[in-house]
């Protein structure tokens, strides 16, 4: 017997950006195709969005997007994907996957962005958040990482966690104890009267956040910040430590 579909079936990847703090790296690869232990950042995204049961998955394009789609074109195994090409104007987080939304449907759909990296607990974290999932509650459900032991985040951290997973921003607050880890489960309905072009994730964030509705689920594993070339290297080291220990 084939196992149940899961309640969210497509995945938006974030793959448009100009990879700025990773130069010289990217000045002539795209960041989502810069290797971390042997595999393309944007591959790494692919594969845990396929081990999640997503069958569908969409990636936007803009920086040397014809690297992308050519990495894409020689991709092995699911999931199927389809491009949305932001070449004549990059929209940012926001504007990117509202002009994907035709590629995604009317359902609750996955975010991640292409270098969202993190060490694996004992589950599929990303498996955990389409089962956490819950549309009568929430219009958002972001991953969230804790702030203190994030390697390569050197931040105050973005969110406070009540005991029911309610987010709150952290505010005037000297410091808060989780991060986002750049993966969220979102509802389309959250994209009603956003302005055209350019706009952040955070102005939805905000929304659901004043709705009682923006949850959040805590990480089990490590998250990794790959934002930078030095980076790269301190992941490869957590990530061949934790295939010894």
């Amino acid at each position: 017997m084939s196992e149940p579909r899961p309640a969210v079936s497509r995945a938006f990847v974030l793959a448009a950006g100009l990879g700025k703090r990773m130069r010289p790296v990217t000045a002539t690869v795209p960041k989502p195709l810069v290797a971390v232990a042997g595999k393309a950042l944007l591959d790494h995204a692919l594969d845990r969005v396929a081990e999640a049961g997503i069958d569908r998955a969409v990636v936007n394009v803009h920086y040397l997007a014809d690297q992308i789609e050519a990495h894409l074109g020689r991709r092995a195994g699911g999931p199927v994907i389809q491009v949305s090409d932001e070449r004549a104007a990059l929209l940012e987080t926001g504007g990117g996957i509202r002009k994907a939304l035709p590629l995604l449907g009317d359902q609750p759909f996955v975010v991640l962005n292409s270098d969202s990296f993190w060490l694996e607990g004992s589950v599929s974290n990303l498996r955990r958040l389409v089962e956490t999932w819950d549309g009568r509650c929430m219009d958002g459900l972001l991953l969230v990482a804790p702030t203190a032991s994030s390697l390569g985040y050197e931040g105050a951290g973005d969110f406070v966690m009540d005991p029911d997973g309610r987010l709150e921003r952290r505010g005037t607050r000297a410091a808060a104890p989780y991060i986002y880890a750049g993966v969220a489960i979102l509802t389309p309905g959250l994209f009603a009267d956003v302005p055209e072009g350019a706009f952040s994730l955070n102005l939805l964030f905000d929304r659901a956040i004043a709705a009682g509705r923006l949850f959040g689920m805590a990480l089990d594993g490590q998250w990794l910040h790959v934002g930078t070339p030095e980076a790269i290297r301190a992941a490869e080291e957590r990530v061949t430590a934790s295939r010894i220990s």
